[in-house]
């Protein structure tokens, strides 16, 4: 019995370290990819520093313009103003939100967020990354940003969603006509990139 003991003992300890060995290896993998997964494009915290193309001068008067109705939504999330927020959006604006939820019109925009200011997203704040200012046309603009939720004083330095808006421009006015937000998997990323390098935008080669 004593002969069959010490054996079967040292295979648990054997299996017990190799577990634990694959745990820290595993661990240590996933803290490598995460550290490793920052990426070279983070954006401009001026909205107005960011690259701009398509027919309108940089800086100009479209441009600032296209800034500020975005700005617009940081300032009323950040106030907690669904209606405000709702008012940067046309009538008919489409949004996605970053886990998949499609809402349609400006009043669906609206009253989704009054429920969110209200409970789960109660007192976050908005962290906006400008990435680029692309005019299709001098009335409609695609804007590329990261972007985040926090609380508290400090904005995460690279935000964990990237998004896209689609802004245009009904007389004098500019409001967002769509809005998709996509959460960024940086792990993933890091992975798809590791196997496949090809698939890196150019920014991030």
């Amino acid at each position: 019995m004593t002969t069959s003991f010490v054996p079967r003992r040292r295979r648990r300890l054997v299996a017990g370290l190799v577990g634990a060995g694959l745990v820290a290896l595993g661990a240590g993998a996933w803290l490598w990819l995460t550290a490793s997964s920052t990426p070279h494009a983070v954006g401009h915290v001026d909205c107005t520093a960011a690259p701009v193309t398509g027919p309108v001068a940089p800086g100009g008067p479209e441009h600032r313009a296209v800034c500020a109705t975005i700005g617009s939504l940081t300032t009323a999330w950040n106030a907690g103003d669904a209606d405000a927020y709702g008012a940067a959006f046309t009538p008919d604006a489409t949004y996605t939100s970053w886990v998949g939820t499609h809402y349609a019109g400006r009043e669906d925009v609206v009253e989704s967020h009054r429920a969110l200011f209200g409970g789960l997203l109660s007192g976050t704040r908005l962290v906006d990354r400008y990435l680029s200012v692309r005019f299709v046309r001098p009335d409609v603009a695609v804007v590329s940003t990261r972007g985040d939720t926090y609380d508290g004083d400090e904005p995460p330095s690279v935000p964990g969603k990237v998004q896209t808006y689609i802004v245009v421009r009904d007389g004098g006015t500019w409001s967002v006509a769509a809005f998709h937000n996509t959460a960024r998997r940086p792990v993933m990323e890091r992975i798809q990139f590791l196997f496949e390098p090809a698939s890196r935008p150019a920014a991030e080669r």
